[in-house]
């Protein structure tokens, strides 16, 4: 009977760990594609690790909470920081949608199209709203700066939770 207990901890933990390391995995390029919530699903993948078997008492509370914390602020804050910037250099709503237009399309053209996308975007939004070249630059400029921002802080935190998931496991 001892022996079936076992093998059912163990079949149980396995079966945790994987399923928090495909939503860690699923994550991590969500970080980078933009038809994921990409820190959040890392997120949810170190929160299920907390329920392996093995693994419960190696990851904290504390850890899971300020991530889930650090998590919410930064995914407000990736949404928030290309509007930002486009306003910051005197951009408008079509400025703004022609960001969010060229990370879509950008997607689509690999990691190259995913960084250039929202200042193409941005440019494109900026003179279809009839601004001069030397403005739309500036508004596109202020686009990809605030998306380049969020993108380094959605790749610091998805590193942080990868690094606590990696630790909970060794």
């Amino acid at each position: 009977m001892r022996t079936l207990k076992k093998h059912d901890d163990t079949m149980a933990d396995v079966v945790w760990i994987i399923l928090a390391a495909v939503l860690v995995i699923i994550g991590s390029v969500g970080t980078v594609a933009p038809v994921l919530p990409g820190v959040p699903v890392s997120w949810l993948g170190l929160l299920l690790l907390k329920f392996a078997p093995s693994v419960k008492d190696e990851l904290s509370w504390t850890t899971i909470v300020v991530l889930g914390i650090v998590t919410l602020i930064v995914s407000l804050l990736d949404n928030y920081l290309p509007v930002w910037g486009t306003q910051k250099m005197g951009g408008n709503k079509q400025v703004v949608w022609g960001t969010a237009a060229g990370l879509l399309i950008g997607f689509f053209f690999g990691p190259l199209g995913i960084i250039l996308g929202p200042f193409v975007g941005a440019l494109a939004g900026s003179l279809l709203s009839g601004n001069k070249i030397k403005a739309a630059f500036k508004q596109a400029s202020g686009a990809f700066v605030g998306y380049i921002l969020g993108l380094i802080a959605k790749l610091v935190t998805a590193g942080f939770i990868i690094f606590f998931f990696i630790k909970a496991l060794m």
